[in-house]
């Protein structure tokens, strides 16, 4: 049975055509690694980080932006406190529909639990409401409890974005995987598609 992802979830929302070729066909297209390998860099070196290993000759070979956004979140006050795991797949049942993903990393102090998330982009434009968000919320509360936050590390601009757990976030989830269950992938073409990787084998 599928699990949704957030950014399957996302994918749909934005284009029910985009989410038929890229998650129901499994068409997978190029695209431009240099644009991922700065937060690939930084969540495999943070994921060693947390669990204790050796990095000090990785860290040699970040280039001058890539280690001052590592230094950055080192000294992150989220990212110091006591770990829980990193790289952590998590999943639930809503509804009659499975969800999860894979998070950043799990810590913990004396009162929450907290869900990290390092950007090295943007964060979300709506972060209380953005699909990662909840989706990743609703499966750890489901096993952790209530007394759960999400954080957004924002790296380029060095903040936190703090979102407290919220009982109301099934619904949305539920909404969308209901039209992905029922929706047919016929739709136009707008001008979100001149940017869109399956654009050439598209209506």
């Amino acid at each position: 049975m599928t699990s949704f992802s957030p950014n399957m979830l996302k994918t749909f929302e934005t284009c029910p055509q985009k989410y038929w070729f890229k998650y129901v066909q499994k068409i997978s297209m190029p695209q431009k690694a240099s644009y991922f390998e700065k937060g690939k860099k930084v969540h495999a070196l943070a994921n060693y980080y947390l669990r204790g290993d050796d990095i000090s000759k990785l860290e040699t070979a970040l280039n001058t932006d890539e280690r001052i956004v590592w230094e950055n979140l080192k000294q992150n006050e989220f990212f110091q406190k006591s770990y829980v795991n990193s790289e952590y797949n998590l999943s639930c049942k809503v509804g009659e529909y499975w969800i999860g993903g894979r998070l950043d990393a799990l810590v913990k102090d004396e009162n929450f639990y907290y869900i990290l998330d390092y950007k090295t982009g943007q964060i979300p434009k709506n972060p209380e409401y953005d699909y990662q968000t909840m989706v990743y919320l609703l499966c750890a509360s489901k096993k952790f409890g209530k007394n759960i936050k999400f954080v957004y590390i924002d790296l380029k601009n060095n903040q936190n974005c703090v979102i407290d757990f919220d009982k109301d976030y099934e619904k949305p989830i539920l909404e969308i995987c209901d039209k992905i269950k029922n929706t047919q992938t016929s739709v136009e073409r707008s001008k979100k598609c001149d940017f869109c990787e399956y654009r050439k084998i598209c209506i």
